[in-house]
């Protein structure tokens, strides 16, 4: 792997992607959300949402990039190529993601229905 390499002090050649699809979202109203809670709450709520999300992903042939505050980033067909599959992974995944949202419950914050933004790339 990339990450093997690298620690072993080796060289890594870079690779070219033709056929990947990448998901980012973020959460609606997050500042005002964590503006009314405690750090620790802001902690739990992200650590609640992204386990659920994770559970999710394992379902589908993609992988999670990065999330950085209520940033979520995953790509399908990268690193593992999948054909023409990857718009198919993504999209399916986000429908999973929209429709579990929906029973999702902040803590803190029963009252609050969460709402995501969603964005595709391929």
């Amino acid at each position: 792997s990339v990450a093997q390499a690298l620690k072993k002090g080796k060289p890594v050649q870079p690779e070219h992607y033709a056929d990947c699809t990448l998901y980012f979202s973020d959460i609606v109203g997050f500042t005002t959300i964590s503006a009314l809670s405690e750090p620790i709450e802001v902690v739990d709520l992200l650590n609640d949402l992204y386990t659920m999300f994770d559970a999710i992903i394992a379902t589908h042939d993609v992988y999670k990039v990065e999330t950085i505050g209520d940033a979520y980033m995953v790509a399908s067909g990268f690193p593992n190529r999948n054909g023409n599959q990857h718009a198919a992974e993504v999209t399916n995944m986000s429908l999973d993601i929209l429709h579990s949202i929906g029973a999702f419950k902040i803590q803190h914050m029963p009252e609050i229905k969460v709402k995501i933004r969603i964005g595709l790339h391929t």
